[in-house]
C-alpha cells in the first residue's frame, strides 16, 4: 500500500501581509498530480488544514477542490484536525463528503480506525484529532489529562488496545510536538509551554507508521515516525527547508520504505544582508529580484523609508530589519550619567545620540552641524 503523508496546509494564512491562497492552490494541485503519478492508495493530512478557526469562504473552496482532486486521483483521503483548525468547522460537512474522504475531528473516535484494504489485507488508520487537555478531559474522567503528552499517551493507549484486538497493519496520525524535533522559532506555536507538552517518542510505539503534523519542516524522528512539514513556506525561518511529502510504502509485514517527494516552491525566500546602499545597488543581489526578500541593512543608524526604497529594486521585499554592524559595546553608562558628564551643549547632544544609538555618538559631519547650530543660537542670544 502506498500512503502519501502531508500536513499543515494552513489554508488562509498570510505571509507578511500577502495572501497565499493562489500559491497554495498551485502547490496542492501539484500534490494531486503526485498522487496520480505514484498510484497512491491513501493520502493522510495530519492536521492544521486551515490556519484559523474561522476561515474565509475561499478557503473552503480550496479545501473542497483539493479533496475532490485527491479522491478523483484514486486515493482514500484521511484528514485530522490540528490546533489551528476549528474541529466543528472542519468536521461539520464530513457526513456529506463522498465515500473515501474521511475527516476526523471527534475526540471520541480515537481508537476507532478507518480501515483500508489492499492485496495484503487491511491497514487500520487511527486518526487522532488535536486534543486540548482542558477541553477533552471530561470525556475520559479516569485519565489524568494535564498536558499534550498525557493526552497523546492516553490516545495511543486506546489505539494499541484496539489494534491488539484487531491485528493487522496500522498507521497512527497525530498533531503535536514530539521529542527531538527542530522547531522553527515563531512559527509552530500554541502547543508547547515549557517541556510539559513535548510528547516522548516512545508514546508512538505500536503502529507500523506514525504520520505527524505541526512542525513545518521535514523531519524523521525514527524510521517510522516522521513529520512531512508544510507544503508552502510561511516564514523566512523556513526558507532553507524543502517542501514536499513522504511517500510511504507498506508491504505484507508492515513498514517497507519512505521516499521524499518534493513540491514546487512558487517563490524562493532569501535573506539579504548589507548596508542599504549595497542592497539597493550591489549587483550580487540582482538575481533576487523576483524572490521574497527579508532585507537586513547594517548601517549604523536607521535610514529613511527603507521599505519603499527596497521595494523599487525587490518588488517582493516583505520585511526590513535594521541590524547595525560595528556598534560599540555597552559602556555601562546610563543616560543620566552621560548627561551629567557633558561639559557643553555639543557634548550634551552627543550624549543623547550615543544613548539612542547604543554607543555611537555624532558622526564628524553631524558634529559639525551641531556646532554650527549651537554657534548660531549663541550669536542670536548675544545680540538679542
Amino acid at each position: 500500500m502506498r500512503i502519501l503523508h502531508t500536513s499543515d496546509w494552513h489554508i488562509g494564512r498570510s505571509f507578511h501581509g500577502h495572501a497565499t491562497l493562489d500559491a497554495l492552490r498551485g502547490v496542492l494541485e501539484a500534490l494531486v498530480s503526485q498522487v496520480r503519478e505514484n498510484a497512491v492508495d491513501v493520502v493522510i493530512v495530519a492536521g492544521d488544514v486551515f490556519d484559523s478557526a474561522a476561515p474565509a469562504a475561499a478557503c473552503y473552496g480550496l479545501l473542497t477542490d483539493t479533496l475532490r482532486g485527491l479522491s478523483d486521483a484514486g486515493a482514500t483521503v484521511i484528514v485530522t484536525s490540528g490546533n489551528h483548525d476549528s474541529a466543528a468547522r472542519l468536521g461539520f460537512q464530513s457526513a456529506l463528503l463522498r465515500d473515501g474522504i474521511h475527516v476526523v475531528t471527534d475526540p471520541l473516535s480515537v481508537g476507532t480506525p478507518i480501515t483500508v484494504a489492499d492485496a495484503d489485507g487491511p491497514v487500520h488508520v487511527y486518526g487522532i484529532p488535536f486534543l486540548e487537555p482542558a477541553l477533552v478531559r471530561h470525556l475520559w474522567p479516569d485519565a489524568d489529562l494535564r498536558s499534550q503528552r498525557s493526552a497523546i499517551e492516553h490516545a495511543m493507549g486506546l489505539v494499541r488496545a484496539d489494534l491488539a484486538a484487531r491485528g493487522g497493519r496500522s498507521v497512527a496520525v497525530a498533531h503535536c510536538f514530539a521529542a527531538g524535533v527542530d522547531a522553527t522559532p515563531g512559527v509552530e506555536r500554541e502547543i508547547r509551554q515549557g517541556s510539559l507538552d513535548v510528547v516522548p517518542l516512545a508514546a508512538f510505539d505500536g503502529p507500523d507508521y506514525v504520520a505527524l503534523g505541526h512542525i513545518h519542516g521535514r523531519q524523521q524522528l525514527s524510521e517510522t515516525v516522521r513529520y512531512a512539514g508544510a507544503p508552502l513556506h510561511y516564514s523566512f525561518g523556513e526558507g532553507d527547508k524543502p517542501r514536499g511529502s513522504w511517500l510511504v510504502e507498506l508491504d505484507a509485514e508492515g513498514f517497507a520504505s519512505a521516499r521524499w517527494l518534493d513540491l514546487p516552491v512558487p517563490r524562493r525566500l532569501v535573506t539579504l544582508r548589507g548596508t542599504l546602499d549595497e542592497l539597493l545597488g550591489d549587483e550580487r543581489f540582482a538575481a533576487e529580484r523576483d524572490a521574497w526578500v527579508c532585507a537586513q541593512y547594517t548601517d549604523a543608524t536607521p535610514q529613511p523609508d527603507p521599505m519603499r526604497r527596497l521595494q523599487e529594486r525587490f518588488p517582493f521585499c516583505a520585511t526590513v530589519v535594521h541590524t547595525p554592524e560595528g556598534v560599540r559595546g555597552d559602556d555601562g553608562l546610563t543616560y543620566s550619567r552621560r548627561v551629567r558628564r557633558a561639559r557643553s551643549d555639543a557634548e550634551l547632544v552627543d550624549a543623547f545620540l550615543s544613548h539612542v544609538r547604543d554607543g555611537d555618538g555624532a558622526s564628524p559631519a553631524e558634529a559639525e552641524v551641531v556646532r554650527d547650530v549651537i554657534d548660531e543660537r549663541s550669536l542670536v542670544e548675544a545680540t538679542a
